[in-house]
């Protein structure tokens, strides 16, 4: 990625996330997932790529500025997700951003996990916004500075998200530079535990017509299944017995900054970032 614009506007990731609970037993569930990955400088191009997607508007599949960063209609990116990086010391002096994330689907979306990729003007990836929304309406973001290649952060856990665990403990996010193959693990620890782990795993296609029509074919549900599929697996993990616990205020900042961490051999033999 350069000043040269080498990527596309839009492009799309096709794969699939894992989720395993290991406290206070063990469970695993997967599927499949589509997101859409977006220069939030080039949305105008990103709208004509295709028939069957826009930006701003209605649309089989849709990006709409308000659904992130400042969360204002007419609100820009930018400046937004610059201010957000900047917390954590990074300056892109002018470098690409993407917005990898899932799309509106129809009248619907929802993301739980949507990640910001902030370049240099080299086209080196410099810092990562881990931006987390829960079920409740809720954001928080997650910030880090990054070098090319795997990264691996740390930071304390700040912002409830499942109804099953206290919101104590640290995060450790784990990713790669996005090129070919897209990578990132989310894990929940506790005294160096593992309570919980959930991974992204996919590879790049082209955003063409063909292949968002092919996506409303196979998955009609698409975000609104990610909904349907949290409360779904919520509701067997109550069956079986897990502690519910009450959402707790949202805390008073909605920034937390992640600091790097050495990835551990254990680490690096991990195919799934």
């Amino acid at each position: 990625m350069t000043n040269a614009h080498p990527q596309p506007a839009l492009s799309l990731w096709k794969g699939q996330t894992i989720h395993v609970r290991y406290q206070p037993f063990e469970r695993r569930f997967a599927y499949d997932l589509v997101l859409i990955d977006l220069d939030i400088d080039r949305l105008d191009e990103a709208a004509a790529s295709s028939a069957l997607f826009s930006v701003n508007a209605p649309g089989l599949f849709a990006f709409r500025t308000e659904d992130h960063g400042a969360k204002q209609k007419g609100a820009p990116l930018r400046p937004w997700a610059e201010s957000e990086l900047a917390k954590a010391g990074i300056t892109l002096d002018g470098g690409a951003i993407r917005l990898v994330t899932f799309p509106r689907h129809l009248f619907y979306k929802f993301a739980p996990l949507s990640l910001w990729y902030g370049y240099g003007p080299d086209g080196d990836l410099r810092g990562i916004i881990y931006e987390v929304n829960n079920t409740f309406g809720e954001t928080h973001r997650y910030v880090a500075a990054v070098n090319p290649g795997r990264n691996a952060h740390s930071a304390p856990k700040s912002f409830h998200v499942s109804p099953f665990f206290d919101v104590t403990g640290t995060y450790r996010f784990t990713l790669r530079s996005p090129e070919d193959k897209l990578g990132v693990v989310v894990e929940s620890l506790r005294h160096e535990k593992r309570l919980h782990m959930a991974n992204i795993t996919a590879r790049r296609m082209p955003a063409t017509s063909a292949n968002l029509l092919k996506l409303a074919v196979t998955n009609p549900l698409s975000t609104l299944g990610v909904t349907l599929g949290i409360h779904w697996q919520a509701l067997k993990v109550w069956i079986r017995g897990a502690a519910y616990r009450p959402k707790p205020a949202p805390p008073e900042t909605g920034t937390t900054i992640a600091l790097s961490q050495q990835i551990r051999n254990a680490d690096k033999r991990k195919d799934a970032a």
